[in-house]
């Protein structure tokens, strides 16, 4: 009986993580891309952290083509797909694709963004600026 539970123990393991290498998607930021793209070539996927360089985004006819940097390095890249409503210029965002002929290829991006989150049109009129007072209790005494 306990041959059978360590077989079947094993077995587990083997199905439940035996493939999770293949299913790794590597974090790097673009110098770290840059210096490892032997290594990952054309068509394996990660994610390219980096900060969008401005007046660089470009419309395509299939997306968008920008220069992304991490302030040392700084790269092409292709996007495929309809970019997010807060792309543009200037902002960090997390992208995932492949090397395609020495250009970043993404068909994934991401803005990184603070928790304070409001749409550009109505950041005047309805994300007030945090004050002291915003943070205070609440005047009925309840707590938060």
């Amino acid at each position: 009986m306990i041959p059978a539970v360590g077989v079947a123990a094993v077995l587990f393991v083997v199905l439940a993580f035996g493939d999770l290498r293949g299913n790794l998607v590597y974090y790097l930021t673009t110098s770290e891309a840059v210096d490892r793209q032997g290594q990952f070539g054309d068509q394996r996927r990660f994610r390219l952290a980096g900060h969008v360089v401005e007046d660089s985004v470009r419309p395509t006819a299939a997306g968008a083509a920008f220069s992304m940097t991490d302030g040392v390095t700084t790269i092409e890249v292709v996007h495929t797909g309809a970019p997010p409503q807060l792309f543009r210029s200037g902002i960090d965002v997390v992208l995932e694709g492949s090397w395609d002929e020495g250009r970043f290829a993404s068909d994934t991006m991401m803005i990184k963004h603070d928790e304070q989150y409001c749409a550009p049109e109505r950041e005047e009129r309805h994300c007030p600026s945090r004050t002291p007072a915003a943070d205070a209790a609440p005047a009925d005494g309840a707590s938060r």
